[in-house]
């Protein structure tokens, strides 16, 4: 595939980065390298492949622990309320 200026111009948009005028030429063709790898490996026969066991996650019971680390992180807040940290109003 090729990346052409109108679709390295989309990519530009959605990407939300500004690229270089000097740039764009180099970042075209490193795009058009990956997608070339890309469809090289769609090409890949793995039919035959070494078979891939799913195996499952062993679960484990969730079990509450009692902490007593948020006490220790309100002690270096400047202001507090409650167990809840006070800051200042930046919307209005």
């Amino acid at each position: 595939m090729i990346i052409d200026d109108k679709l390295l111009a989309k990519l530009e948009n959605l990407s939300a980065i500004k690229i270089d005028d000097n740039k764009k030429e180099s970042i075209k063709g490193e795009l058009s390298d990956i997608l070339n790898f890309v469809e090289n490996l769609n090409k890949l026969e793995i039919d035959n492949a070494t078979k891939i066991q799913k195996q499952n996650t062993p679960l484990r019971e969730d079990e509450p622990i009692l902490s007593d680390i948020s006490d220790h992180i309100l002690q270096n807040a400047p202001k507090v309320s409650e167990r809840f940290f006070i800051v200042p109003k930046i919307v209005e």
